[in-house]
């Protein structure tokens, strides 16, 4: 059993101001599909995104980031041997590195690549509850996560309805979010890449995911308000981060 860790606002706001003073540069090997919102998610939020996964460059790229993001989105041949080589000069170099193993519960070659990137100590693993099932190859999901993050030595961001985030010690649950943030495609993928940005600075990273998931959440909640659908929110979503304040945090906050 975890111990629950109390995030306030202030905390929370904290965060993000940090990530806008620091502007991390996160290099994202992701999906194709996701880049370009990923890449506008991570300006908006503050930090400063590339996204090449060219055999000749990944060393350069990773080298010259804060945060490295590996997301098995779209995975090929090229795609693999570019996130072993990015997060290997990561490894060397201590630069954190965020695991998005994105349906791994769909294949079984993406499932054990996945398990071989875990590791190769991750700071931090998204995923879904179907993701986390067959990550843990146990149906007790809550529980999958502490159980698999004590075991790798990370931490594991659970996202969902409520989302969980637990370094298998202690845990924070984040209830912030809206059901367009699941109409949209790569909202799950950017927001992951923005963990990255609050992560890599050097703070609890129970507490800086949980922020970051606060912090989208909330400009989820913000931007549901303002969009007529789908499409008009996923525009709303990167406005509301960019404009997100510690009022507006402080009003929505709903952390457990």
């Amino acid at each position: 059993m975890t111990g629950e860790i109390k995030l306030d606002a202030a905390q929370v706001y904290g965060a993000l101001t940090d990530l806008r003073q620091r502007r991390p540069r996160v290099h994202c090997l992701t999906n194709f599909v996701a880049q370009t919102y990923t890449a506008n998610m991570l300006l908006a939020a503050g930090a400063q995104p590339s996204m090449t996964v060219s055999m000749d460059e990944i060393a350069d790229f990773t080298l010259r980031a804060d945060a490295l993001l590996v997301n098995l989105g779209t995975l090929d041949a090229d795609r693999r041997a570019a996130m072993r080589l990015a997060i290997s000069v990561a490894r060397d170099e201590q630069i954190p590195w965020i695991l998005d193993p994105v349906l791994v519960n769909a294949s079984g070659p993406r499932l054990e690549f996945a398990q071989e990137l875990m590791e190769m100590e991750p700071l931090l693993i998204r995923a879904n509850a179907d993701e986390l099932a067959a990550l843990a190859g146990d149906g007790d999901k809550l529980l999958s996560a502490d159980r698999l993050a004590l075991e790798f030595v990370t931490t594991f961001a659970i996202t969902g309805e409520t989302d969980k985030v637990t370094d298998g010690v202690q845990s924070v649950f984040v209830n912030n979010g809206d059901l367009l943030m699941t109409k949209v495609t790569a909202v799950g993928c950017a927001i992951t890449a923005v963990m990255a940005g609050f992560a890599c600075g050097g703070t609890n990273s129970v507490e800086a995911a949980a922020a970051a998931l606060a912090c989208a959440g909330i400009a989820g909640e913000v931007a549901a308000e303002r969009a007529h659908g789908p499409g008009s929110f996923s525009t709303a979503l990167i406005d509301a981060l960019y404009t997100l304040d510690e009022r507006t945090i402080s009003q929505k906050l709903d952390v457990t």
